[in-house]
């Protein structure tokens, strides 16, 4: 299991500590990681992808996975990152040019938008740039717009990530320009998994009573199971 690194002395959460960091360690989405890691083996990835579902089941996670799987300097045969060259670990802390991510909750207006898609046509340093738009059912009517304008004719290197726990708010133009996948609750024995593996890695002692009780709190959700378990 991949643990994601902070400065010294900074707190983490455990759901940011051990978020997924490769195809491989995403839980719970069989479906989608087959679909994603089938496309990225065969060249054949979607400009615009559509990750809608209920919250914590990984869809942010497997949009930036899908980002590393795209530029990573050392892909796997399976189309799968490597997880550890510059351009992968540069994505997982937040640094990297090739990824851009726009939180729709908090900024949702058009000139937000406009400022994100005006830096489409840049380059950078690795093979694909990648928009990740979270809650992109948030986005006001005129952000929509920008986006939908953006969707209909993206520049070869770059590709969309929208994602939603709400996809019936959206714009059904936007939908239609995107591959839509459906996250889906994540199983208790998956999670029962996860906490295990998490807490053996954290060094917190749990008995078999606390870890049903914590993913019963989780509620198919890895963020809220973790977040029980801190």
């Amino acid at each position: 299991m991949s643990v994601e690194h902070e400065p010294t002395g900074s707190h983490q959460s455990l759901y940011r500590r051990f978020r997924s960091q490769t195809f491989g360690e995403l839980r719970g989405q069989d479906h989608v990681v087959a679909g994603l890691r089938n496309a990225v083996h065969h060249g054949t990835t979607a400009h615009a992808y559509l990750f809608s579902g209920p919250r914590g089941t990984g869809k942010t996670s497997a949009a930036r996975i899908l980002a590393k799987a795209l530029n990573c300097t050392d892909p796997q045969p399976d189309g799968d990152c490597c997880g550890v060259c510059e351009s992968c670990l540069s994505i997982a802390n937040g640094s990297s040019l090739d990824v851009l991510e726009l939180d729709a909750a908090s900024n949702n207006g058009v000139e937000a938008m406009r400022d994100l898609i005006s830096r489409v046509g840049i380059g950078s340093p690795g093979r694909t740039k990648v928009y990740i738009v979270d809650e992109v059912h948030m986005l006001s009517t005129g952000a929509s717009n920008a986006l939908l304008k953006t969707l209909e004719e993206p520049p070869d290197h770059v590709k969309f990530v929208l994602a939603t726990t709400d996809p019936q708010k959206m714009l059904a133009t936007i939908k239609s320009r995107t591959q839509h996948y459906e996250f889906r609750l994540i199983p208790p024995e998956v999670l029962a998994d996860l906490v295990q593996d998490v807490a053996a890695e954290a060094d917190i002692e749990l008995d078999a009573e606390a870890l049903d009780a914590v993913v019963r709190r989780g509620h198919g959700s890895a963020r809220d199971t973790l977040s029980a378990l801190e």
